[in-house]
């Protein structure tokens, strides 16, 4: 990361986040018709990933920062489940390679974080 983080839009994780969740509207898009139920579902958790990095950098202790984390990095299994269910239940003809990469790299930026928080903590 170039230069000091002011706010969620300079971490890289949150970054990634986002860049997952247009993937991830990609993939929606193709599904057919009947299963916009699993359209809904990977649209909202990818939303979630993004939007609770970017809540629990607003967030007042670092507790409550790591909390949010928590549930971001609940989201992005979610995502990383769906998406390997969309690719097996259609047999690969749904390209989901790009949004399952983005999950592995936005998992690793986000464990990253939620390490760094830590031993922050526990400087005091």
């Amino acid at each position: 990361m170039a230069g000091p983080i002011r706010d969620y839009r300079d971490l890289d994780a949150w970054k990634q986040a986002i860049e997952l969740a247009l993937a991830c509207e990609s993939v929606c898009e193709r599904l057919p018709r009947q299963f916009a139920y699993l359209a809904l579902q990977i649209r909202r958790a990818a939303d979630s990933v993004h939007s609770n990095i970017a809540e629990g950098n607003g967030r007042p202790s670092t507790a409550d920062y790591l909390r949010h984390l928590g549930i971001s990095t609940a989201s992005l299994n979610e995502v990383g489940s769906r998406l390997y269910f969309v690719r097996r239940r259609f047999d690969g003809r749904i390209d989901t390679s790009a949004a399952e990469k983005l999950t592995l790299t936005t998992a690793r930026l986000l464990a990253g974080l939620v390490r760094s928080l830590r031993r922050k903590r526990e400087r005091g």
